[in-house]
């Protein structure tokens, strides 16, 4: 046997009897996650189909919300605070729109990194919170919508609501 691959063997038996299976073990990288590229702007007659499907579903569970939908960019196309919604919620859904249409992903993505110990997000100013969506009309990001007002996997159960009404 040559002494590197018998080196190589008795490295990797030392590994696997001091640390178990695991340590002998490779992963291959995730993939990465890609989204939708950027197209046009959402129209407001848009905005308000996703609006009103976000806020049908707020209804339904009988919360109070507000809900923003932006264009790509993250400029507010149309904004709407149910009654009762505290008023800081209306800077959070705005926040969370921005985020999830400037970074072109859900800002519970955001939310899981900071879970997992990856701060970067919250550095560059994103919204680490559920609650905001990508909007996305024949395959492209044509804005984004962010809810608040509840606990963040309500705000985003409502966000992917509104952002079901528009997918097509």
């Amino acid at each position: 046997m040559k002494p590197a691959v018998l080196l190589a063997s008795v490295l990797t038996l030392i590994a696997v009897s001091t640390f178990g299976p695991v340590a002998a073990q490779t992963t291959a990288p995730a993939a990465p996650v890609t989204y939708p590229p950027y197209g046009r702007a959402v129209t407001l007659a848009e905005a308000k189909v996703a609006v009103a499907a976000a806020e049908a579903e707020a209804r339904k569970n009988g919360w109070s919300m507000v809900i923003t939908v932006v264009e790509p960019n993250g400029h507010v196309v149309l904004s709407e605070k149910m009654d009762g919604t505290a008023y800081a919620s209306i800077d959070v859904a705005n926040k969370k729109a921005e985020t999830a249409a400037t970074f072109r992903r859900p800002t519970a993505a955001f939310q899981q990194a900071v879970k997992d110990g990856n701060l970067n997000s919250i550095f560059t100013g994103a919204m680490a919170l559920e609650g905001g969506e990508l909007l996305v009309v024949d395959g492209q990001t044509v804005g984004a919508i962010g809810v608040s007002g509840a606990l963040a996997v309500q705000d985003g159960q409502v966000a992917r609501a509104g952002a079901a009404a528009l997918v097509r």
